[in-house]
C-alpha cells in the first residue's frame, strides 16, 4: 500500500474562496491594512479558522514581514527573566506578531550565535535582554534591526533602552536594613571582567548602590564586598566567604533573588537561622521570592512592566525606524518579608 501524500497547506487563494471575497481582501486583512470592513475582516477570520489557515513565514519575508520577534534571554534557570518574557507576551498578544526565544548563555558568542541567527530568519525586530555584548555589537545588530535593549544601562541613537535604577534599588535594601539596626551588612555582586561595559551593567549600578548607600547611612567602614556571579552557586560561594569572616555580617543584600537562594542554603547548612542570625534580602521580587517558606524580602523592579514596555517601543521603532531613541528607566520598590529583621544582640 503506498502511503498517502501529505495534506496540502491551506493558502490564502483557498481562504478567498471559502470567504466569497478576493485573495486582495485576504491580504488586507492579514496586514491589518487599511480599506477592510468590519463585516469583511469577520468573514475572512471566521474562514481562516475554519480552514486552519496558517500565513506562511518564508513568503511574508519576501514581502518585507515576518510578524515575528525575537527575545534573547541570557540565562533560563533565573526566575527573573521569564517575567520579563511575560510582559513581552502579553503586551503583543492582541497583535500578530509571535515570540521566538533564544538563550544568550551569559557570554559574548552564545549572544552572537542567537542574534545572528535571528537576523538571519528575516524576524522584525529583537529584544534583547541584560546582554554582555560590546556597545558596538549592539548597534550593528540595531543598524541591521529594530532593536529594544532590557537592563543594561546607557544609550545609544540607534536602540531603546528599558531599565531598572539599580543604584536606589540598592539604597532602598542597605536603607532597610540600617533601619532594623544592622551594621555590618555585606553585598553579593556579580563580578564585571570587561572595564568597557563596567557602567552599563546593572549588577555593578546595584555595588555601587550599594557602596553609596553605606556611607550615607554612615557605615563605610562596614563595607564588605564579594564578588561571585548571579546564580544560586554564586551565593553558595559568596555566602561560605562571608560566615567565615572573623565577625561574619548580621545581613547580607545579594544583588539577584537567585543569588539569595544560595545564601540560604548556606546558612541553613551552617545551622544558622534567617533572620534570628542573620537577614537576607534579594533583588528582582521573583515569584518564588513570595512563597510562605521561602518569603524573601527583595526589591521589585517590575520584570512585567519592563517587558512590557520593551514591546510597545519595538512595535513602535518597527513601524518608524528612523525616529529617536527613547530611554525608559522605572523606580524600583522595596517589599519587606520574614528573612529581614532587627540583629541578634
Amino acid at each position: 500500500m503506498e502511503p498517502s501524500a501529505p495534506p496540502r497547506r491551506v493558502t490564502i487563494v483557498d481562504v478567498a474562496r471559502h470567504a466569497q471575497v478576493s485573495t486582495t481582501a485576504v491580504s488586507k486583512v492579514l496586514r491589518n491594512a487599511y480599506g477592510a470592513s468590519p463585516e469583511m475582516r469577520a468573514k475572512v477570520r471566521r474562514a481562516i479558522d475554519e480552514l486552519g489557515y496558517r500565513p506562511h513565514a518564508g513568503a511574508r519575508a519576501l514581502r518585507g514581514q515576518t510578524y515575528t520577534i525575537g527575545v534573547m534571554l541570557p540565562d533560563i534557570r533565573n526566575p527573573f527573566f521569564p517575567e520579563v518574557l511575560d510582559g513581552v507576551t502579553h503586551s503583543l498578544e492582541d497583535t500578530e506578531y509571535q515570540v521566538l526565544l533564544g538563550p544568550g548563555c551569559n557570554g559574548e558568542q552564545a549572544e552572537a550565535r542567537v542574534t545572528e541567527s535571528m537576523i538571519d530568519r528575516g524576524m522584525d525586530g529583537m529584544i534583547l535582554v541584560a546582554p554582555v555584548s560590546p556597545r558596538a555589537h549592539l548597534e550593528r545588530i540595531a543598524s541591521t534591526v529594530p532593536t529594544v535593549v532590557v537592563g543594561r544601562h546607557g544609550s545609544s541613537p540607534v536602540y531603546d533602552t528599558v531599565v531598572n535604577d539599580d543604584v536606589e534599588g540598592a539604597s532602598l535594601v542597605v536603607g532597610h536594613l540600617a533601619g532594623l539596626g544592622h551594621r555590618r551588612i555585606a553585598h553579593i555582586e556579580h563580578l564585571e571582567t570587561d572595564p568597557t561595559r563596567l557602567a552599563e551593567m546593572p549588577n555593578a549600578r546595584r555595588a555601587d548602590g550599594y557602596r553609596q548607600a553605606m556611607r550615607t547611612q554612615g557605615l563605610a567602614q562596614w563595607t564588605d564586598v564579594v564578588s561571585t556571579s548571579y546564580t544560586q552557586e554564586g551565593g553558595c560561594r559568596g555566602a561560605k566567604e562571608l560566615l567565615a569572616r572573623t565577625r561574619r555580617p548580621t545581613a547580607v543584600f545579594a544583588g539577584a533573588d537567585i543569588v539569595a537562594m544560595g545564601v540560604l542554603e548556606v546558612v541553613a547548612e551552617a545551622g544558622l537561622s534567617v533572620p534570628g542570625d542573620i537577614s537576607v534580602a534579594g533583588y528582582d521580587n521573583t515569584a518564588f521570592a513570595a512563597l510562605g517558606p521561602i518569603s524573601l524580602t527583595s526589591v521589585d523592579q517590575a520584570g512585567h512592566e519592563m517587558g512590557s514596555d520593551a514591546a510597545r517601543l519595538l512595535l513602535d521603532r518597527i513601524a518608524d525606524r528612523h525616529r529617536p531613541s527613547v530611554q525608559v528607566s522605572l523606580s524600583p520598590t522595596l517589599v519587606p518579608r520574614r528573612t529581614t529583621a532587627r540583629p541578634p544582640t
